[in-house]
């Protein structure tokens, strides 16, 4: 079965202030990574405008309004140090929002095998009221809920290898034990949690923070002794991945050494659990990375590794 790609060119209408580095440039540097013939085979798709009231599935409805009316008409306003909006910011947060339901569709409905999805801004740092770290809304956790609602899915894991901790998606999901949130990170970074013993309620939290000048090694280890083995007894019927780049050896926001085929390794790894206990249903929506060269070299590394090479 294919591998289907969604992106928007709405997401590059996303505009940050100069020498930001979410920048539209990223999705420029993914799309001609995804441009060579190796990909051909690709599906390639729009990704729809997502419904707010998928949104609200993980976001309180007031927050959702008030950012909805806060987003300009012209120049930029600032939410916080880190995020901002701009006439075009609003679209391409609906677009990620619709391109992680429709990639899931797709994949629940055996259309096909798995989906990469291509958008910006990333969303793992949005919390049930709050934007942060260049985040508004959380599109894996509204992907697992829409999951959960539609289809019946009564356990969905998001594994994360963003090198930031999730603190969103956690907090989204910090009570819930239909849901297993895994996360590799560097620690101590921003945004300050994802500390081995943050478990959730239901132990169905698993955190396991590397240290700076870490690499492939400990980030093998990490996922081979804490992470896979805890999946695995979850058994997740969906799985989806908050694919941040940003622990690449080249990035200049944190201090990680993972290389290309470290990512690859972990979407086999992935892949193969996805086999054991989800029909091989694998959802990636795009997070971080924020070295144009690293990023292309590992998003050519997953999505390669999504397609079966």
């Amino acid at each position: 079965m294919s591998t289907l790609l969604l992106s928007h060119k709405a997401c590059l209408d996303h505009v940050t202030p100069p020498g930001h580095p979410e920048r539209p440039d990223r999705l420029r540097a993914v799309e001609e990574a995804l441009s060579h013939e190796r990909f051909q085979f690709l599906v390639r798709d729009q990704a729809p405008e997502g419904d707010l009231d998928l949104v609200t599935l993980c976001h309180n409805e007031h927050y959702v309004t008030e950012l909805r009316h806060m987003a300009p008409t012209s120049g930029l306003i600032y939410i916080d140090g880190d995020t901002s909006m701009s006439p075009g910011t609003w679209e391409a947060v609906m677009r990620g929002v619709g391109g992680a339901v429709a990639a899931t569709e797709a994949v629940m409905n055996g259309e096909h095998r798995n989906a990469f999805v291509a958008v910006r801004p990333p969303g793992h740092h949005a919390e049930i009221g709050k934007p942060m770290g260049f985040c508004f809304f959380d599109n894996v956790a509204i992907a697992a809920r829409h999951a959960q609602r539609k289809y019946g899915i009564k356990r969905a894991a998001i594994v994360d290898f963003d090198v930031h901790h999730g603190n969103g998606t956690q907090d989204i999901f910090w009570s819930d034990p239909s849901v297993m949130y895994c996360s590799t990170h560097q620690m101590p970074l921003f945004p300050g949690t994802g500390a081995k013993s943050e478990r959730g309620d239901h132990d169905t939290i698993v955190n396991a923070p590397l240290a700076s000048e870490d690499g492939g090694p400990e980030f093998r280890s990490a996922f081979e002794n804490l992470i896979l083995p805890q999946l695995e007894k979850f058994s997740p019927e969906l799985l989806i991945i908050s694919a941040g780049f940003d622990a690449h050896f080249r990035d200049p926001l944190a201090s990680l050494n993972l290389r290309a085929e470290d990512y690859a390794w972990v979407t086999r790894k992935l892949m193969d659990l996805a086999d054991k206990s989800a029909g091989g249903r694998v959802v990636s929506v795009l997070e971080g990375g924020y070295d144009l060269q690293g990023l292309k070299e590992s998003v050519t590394a997953h999505v390669g590794a999504l397609m079966g090479a």
